[in-house]
């Protein structure tokens, strides 16, 4: 029996803080049994203003985030998926929004790059512009794990049906996604997640890292 853990946390701008949050409910989810652990997006650094994402991004291969995951996941025994990290692009003055899948050896498996970005009028007094200092990536991605095959979206990507659709298509039995803003997580995250699991007859991983209001680790799911 194998289980899959879906970590819920509220980021800072301090990646230190952050990354003791997520150590502790990382030991939890292992203790409870998980073997395949979801982290939430920008898990270890989430600041008011974007230099702090800025200031926080790893070169490929390198980095306390990346060194922290890779620790983590063989210290445990665990698979884990890294929600989203920022990794540095060919432009100093942005990022890639990096999820990183790591193996149980604390291995380096997989990344995608999030594709759909958070470009978004909510209120007068709430607007997002992800795309100011994140590139979108453009390819999508399935690998297999010890729970089957895995398909990895993030956040906004809930929105787009055709994406699911193509990562079942290529085997995905299990699709991870995290993140939302507080209003729009309230109104729509539920039913999003809902829809894309059901009209593809898959388990979507579903992380509300900004909407939830206290760390915790859920055992999301059990595969049979």
């Amino acid at each position: 029996m194998n289980k899959v853990a879906a970590i819920q946390m509220c980021s800072s701008a301090q990646i230190e803080d952050n990354l003791a949050v997520a150590a502790t409910l990382i030991q939890e989810s292992a203790e409870n049994g998980a073997n395949l652990v979801v982290l939430p997006e920008m898990f270890p650094v989430i600041g008011l203003h974007s230099v702090n994402t800025l200031l926080a991004k790893e070169e490929m291969g390198h980095g306390k985030i990346q060194s922290f995951l890779s620790q983590q996941a063989k210290k445990h025994n665990i698979w884990i998926v890294g929600g989203t990290i920022p990794i540095a692009c060919e432009n100093k003055n942005q990022i890639k929004a990096a999820c990183l899948v790591l193996n149980n050896q604390g291995s380096f498996v997989a990344r995608y790059d999030k594709i759909h970005l958070f470009d978004a009028y909510i209120s007068d007094n709430e607007t997002y512009q992800e795309s100011f200092t994140t590139i979108s990536g453009n390819k999508l991605v399935v690998i297999d794990t010890l729970l089957g095959k895995l398909g990895l979206t993030v956040c906004y990507d809930i929105r787009f049906p055709e994406l699911y659709r193509y990562l079942i298509n290529c085997g995905a039995q299990i699709i991870t996604t995290s993140a939302f803003t507080l209003k729009t997580g309230q109104a729509h995250w539920e039913i999003l997640a809902r829809s894309r699991a059901i009209e593809n007859s898959c388990y979507i991983s579903s992380v509300l890292a900004k909407v939830a209001t206290i760390p915790m680790a859920e055992i999301l799911m059990v595969i049979h």
